[in-house]
């Protein structure tokens, strides 16, 4: 018996939507960091015998800050910071702090939103003079965490459904089964789509000032906070996408009304005219998660943007179009033609071609390196989602072959029908000559009862309904046959049976993929754990034999392959002469050959410098100078030009007790 699709069973398949749904987004966690902090002045932990003027955060792309981004508190928990943050060099932040700070423990709480539209917080502390007991505590400071957080990622996930049901069901009808603009049943799926993307859409809209600051319930509705918002990347991106939706209404409108009612000439012009839009608007609709996520950030921007815009439309193509077959198999009275799975399932291999080529990428481009697929949540999430695409790619094998045994039995199918038609015409000939005989008696009889009778006016209007009547109860019988007939054809129940199976591997594939756009890329986490570890094992150090200093910091010059740390050693660091000398490397610990390194030295208190020393270039990543002068003891500014490119240069600093 074919299985159908039972209130209970709807009821059971929800159910484990839901249980996958909400296990992945709590298996999230809040506020998975994109941009990563790669470094701070002073370091995380240090004790400084002097109060420094500012505090600097250097993160791994650019940031969004406002006036609370960066707070410096006291040990009691009071705010020692002056100002709105401000960008130094592109990746590094400053705030200034009071004069005269006392010594104790300071605590340096950040927040703040990430280039590719996700917030991070975190917090370190450091001491001045010596450590003491402080007041503060930030532990329950996490950015995107809580029922907000939980709603964003929920929304984030209908967004993505929305999409793929409302942008593949109109490609399966548009390209595969143009019959299907008349089905109730797929224009319910389309239109249902639509809704579902447009109100998680406004849903974003309302939840993002709150999921990028303070994480509260009731900040959603602050106005204030929703006018922040859309004065940012991410909030553009969220209008275009309404503005976007308005245009796809119209286009559904047609689709599912007009279109049906047009003859085949006027079809066959309107089907063309409809592609183009709904290229255009689709095309629009997935640049509007380009422009503000992965993709407009990190390397190679301007290709990865429509190599992702291209993706998003081959996922909508190949699982929306599928839920459009599986409901057309499922829940039409219309029967499918076998022509029209076919084109489906050739439409689905070239959306799969095209998801492999712009995954390799976006994998090759987010990842950098293969111990990234086991070393970072991202790429083990990677792993999964390949996993599950080779899954759905095996029972889509399947699937094609039922549809290549459903295409050979619809071509016996018409050699048959035809010699029954020519059975049914002659028997409907014969049929016909005795009505016409009976009628003929009939309309004989009827006239000398009407003579006797005196002829009933009320009876033929009788019989017209009794006739409709019977015409409708036949028509509907004849309905159900011919579904009983389509739904015990053995080759279209296992299509049916591939085809759910698809779609169940589906859900579970677009909640890794919304899990994963919330997760921080594995080269960036693997180039902070790179940067972070450098730095906290030789920024600022002293060797206590020499006097020697070295200052550790990483640079980003914004152009590709613009990443890397900068290390100065200046020994013995004191006053006169001294020898410097410059490493270069990228993040992996490698030397990095750079065109052009450049270094400054600047005493700010007493107005001398800069200072500047241009280093020779010894071997690979390694540059050194002799009889560099120090005129006088105080703490100087070390000022590094790197310059990568043509026209990609960035200027680093930290500060240091010379003499």
């Amino acid at each position: 018996m074919t299985p159908t699709i039972t209130p209970r069973r709807m009821r059971t398949m929800v159910l484990l939507f839901l249980a996958v749904i909400g296990a992945l987004l709590a298996g999230a966690g809040p506020a998975s960091a994109h941009a990563a902090l790669t470094g701070s002045d002073p370091a995380q932990g240090v004790v400084v015998d002097k109060a420094p003027s500012q505090v600097t955060l250097t993160f791994s792309e650019k940031v969004a800050t406002n006036s609370d981004s960066l707070r410096v508190l006291d040990p009691k928990g009071k705010r020692v910071d002056t100002g709105k943050p401000s960008d130094v060099s592109g990746t590094t932040y400053a705030v200034p702090l009071h004069s005269g700070l006392p010594d104790g423990t300071y605590t340096v709480a950040w927040q703040v939103v990430s280039a590719d539209s996700h917030p991070v917080s975190g917090a370190f502390t450091f001491s001045i003079g010596s450590p003491s007991q402080t007041t503060v505590s930030v532990s329950g400071d996490t950015v995107g965490g809580g029922i907000v957080g939980w709603l964003y990622g929920f929304g984030r996930y209908m967004s993505y459904a929305g999409f793929i049901v409302m942008v593949g069901g109109g490609a399966f009808v548009l390209a595969c089964w143009q019959r299907g603009s008349g089905v109730r049943a797929l224009q319910r799926l389309v239109v249902s789509g639509w809704l579902a993307l447009t109100s998680a859409t406004l849903l974003l809209l309302l939840l993002r000032g709150s999921y990028t600051s303070s994480g509260k319930f009731a900040d959603v509705f602050d106005l204030s906070l929703l006018g922040q918002v859309l004065q940012t990347k991410t909030g553009a991106a969220l209008v275009s996408r309404l503005l976007l939706l308005a245009a796809a209404a119209l286009f559904i409108a047609v689709l599912f009304g007009a279109y049906d009612k047009r003859d085949d000439d006027e079809k066959r012009d309107l089907t063309f005219g409809l592609a183009v839009g709904g290229i255009v608007v689709s095309g629009g609709l997935a640049a509007s998660w380009a422009m503000a996520e992965h993709a407009s950030t990190g390397l190679q921007p301007g290709i990865a943007m429509p190599v992702d815009v291209v993706h998003l439309l081959a996922v909508a193509a190949w699982l929306g179009g599928l839920c459009a077959l599986l409901v057309s198999l499922y829940r039409s009275d219309t029967p499918i033609e076998a022509a029209a799975v076919r084109r489906f399932s050739r439409l689905a291999f070239g959306s799969v071609l095209a998801l492999v080529a712009t995954g390799v990428y976006q994998s090759w481009r987010q990842l950098g390196s293969w111990s990234a697929f086991t070393d970072t949540a991202y790429g083990q999430l990677l792993l999964v989602k390949i996993g599950l695409v080779a899954l759905m790619v095996g029972i889509a094998s399947i699937s094609r072959r039922w549809t290549a045994r459903l295409a050979d039995t619809a071509v016996v199918a018409p050699r048959e029908a035809e010699e029954a038609d020519t059975e049914d015409s002659v028997e409907s000939a014969g049929s016909d000559e005795k009505e016409h005989v009976a009628a003929r008696a009939g309309s004989a009889a009827s006239a000398s009862g009407g003579k006797s009778a005196g002829g009933d006016a009320k009876a033929p209007a009788a019989d017209t309904r009794r006739a409709a009547q019977l015409a409708r109860q036949q028509a509907a019988v004849d309905t159900a046959r011919q579904k009983r007939e389509r739904d015990a054809d053995p080759d279209r129940f296992g299509l049916r049976r591939s085809v759910l199976a698809e779609a169940g591997v589906a859900v579970v594939l677009l909640a890794v993929t919304t899990v994963l756009t919330q997760t921080e890329p594995g080269r960036t986490e693997q180039e902070a754990k790179a940067a972070t570890s450098s730095s906290s094992s030789s920024s600022a150090t002293a060797d206590s034999s020499s006097g020697a200093v070295t200052l550790t910091m990483p640079f980003d010059t914004g152009g590709a392959d613009g990443k890397g740390v900068v290390s100065v050693d200046l020994d013995p660091a004191r006053v006169g002469g001294n020898e410097m000398h410059v490493y270069v490397t990228r993040p992996n610990g490698r030397a990095f050959d750079v065109p052009e390194v450049k270094v400054a030295f600047t005493l700010e208190v007493k107005k001398i410098g800069p200072l500047p020393v241009t280093p020779d270039h010894i071997t690979t990543g390694h540059w050194t100078a002799t009889g560099v002068q120090i005129p006088m003891a105080g703490d100087w500014k070390v000022a590094v030009t790197v310059r990568t490119s043509d026209i990609d240069q960035v200027t680093v600093f930290k500060n240091a007790q010379i003499g």
